[in-house]
């Protein structure tokens, strides 16, 4: 009678020994679950995240439709302007140019260029302008304004480093990476042609 006892006793220990194994196990289960949830959010978030930057780089981009030069003087050949024109890519967004910056390297080195705030056509070093545009404020490529001149001094570093035969002239050359808000590049070669014939004519680079 008593060994009964006993044994109804131990399997009544056996299960509740196997209830509390199994509320554990489903715990674990359950917590498991939420982390891996948790960790698929996580990792859509992400890859969402990098998809949209990846978007951005590609199309929020910057694109180059023309860059000229204006001879200042035939004679000591150098350019008092360089002009860049500017639109944006296809499907881009508003891109501001207040907040775009300009990685130039040139005869004199390297400078990054920002946008001269009083949007000065004739924007010194560290600067860039934009031609017959006065409101930096405005200075945005949109449906409004679809396309802009950039102005870039050929007297200043890292083009040059006065006027005269010290410009930006006769067989030099220059690399512009042009970098949007988006932080999308473009990449664009200023190529000067060996000589100029006439003071003031354009010159493509």
């Amino acid at each position: 009678m008593f060994e009964k006892l006993l044994n109804k006793e131990e399997r009544g220990q056996v299960g509740i020994g196997t209830l509390i194994v199994f509320i554990a196990m489903v715990l674990v289960a359950a917590i498991a679950a939420g982390v891996l949830i948790n960790t698929a959010g996580f990792l859509q978030s992400q890859a969402e995240s990098t998809g949209q930057e990846s978007t951005d780089l590609v199309s929020e981009r910057i694109e180059v439709s023309s860059t000229t030069g204006i001879v200042g003087s035939a004679d000591t050949g150098n350019l008092s302007k360089i002009h860049v024109v500017v639109t944006t890519a296809p499907g881009a967004g508003d891109i501001d140019l207040n907040e775009t910056v300009i990685q130039a390297v040139g005869p004199e080195g390297e400078e990054s260029l920002t946008l001269d705030k009083d949007s000065s056509a004739t924007a010194g070093s560290g600067e860039f302008g934009l031609l017959d545009h006065s409101e930096a404020g405005t200075a945005v490529l949109n449906d409004d304004n679809e396309e802009f001149t950039i102005t870039l001094d050929p007297e200043s570093t890292p083009f040059g480093t006065s006027n005269g035969a010290d410009a930006f002239g006769e067989g030099d050359d220059a690399t512009l990476d042009i970098v949007s808000p988006a932080s999308a590049t473009t990449s664009v070669e200023l190529n000067s042609p060996d000589l100029y014939n006439t003071d003031g004519e354009a010159v493509r680079l």
